[in-house]
C-alpha cells in the first residue's frame, strides 16, 4: 500500500503565537503515526512562490494522513495558530 504524505508550506508572522500550534500538531502527528521527513530547515526556491517553512510528514497510508488532518486533535491545534501566519496543506498519496 502506498504511503500518505501531508505537505505544508507556511508563512509564520508571529513565532511566539505559532509555537503552541507546532507543539500540539506534533503531538497529534505522533498519535496518528506520522513521521516528519522535512520540518523547516534550509531551502532554496527554484521556481514559483516559495515559503520560509516547509513540512513533509509521512504516514502509513493516504487514509492515515487524511485522518490526522481531520482529527479532533489537529482541529484543536489549528485554532492555536489563528492570526500567527498562514499555511497551505495537502494530503498526497505516495508512489
Amino acid at each position: 500500500m502506498p504511503k500518505g504524505y501531508v505537505i505544508a508550506r507556511a508563512v509564520v508572522t508571529n513565532a511566539t503565537q505559532w509555537a503552541p500550534y507546532a507543539a500540539a500538531s506534533g503531538e497529534a502527528m505522533k498519535k496518528y503515526g506520522g513521521k516528519p521527513i522535512v520540518r523547516g530547515g534550509r531551502n532554496e526556491v527554484i521556481e514559483g512562490e516559495g515559503r520560509a517553512r516547509n513540512v513533509v510528514i509521512e504516514f502509513e497510508s493516504f487514509d492515515a494522513a487524511r485522518a490526522y488532518t481531520q482529527s479532533p486533535e489537529y482541529t484543536a491545534a489549528k485554532k492555536l495558530r489563528e492570526g500567527a501566519g498562514f499555511i497551505d496543506m495537502v494530503v498526497v498519496e505516495g508512489a
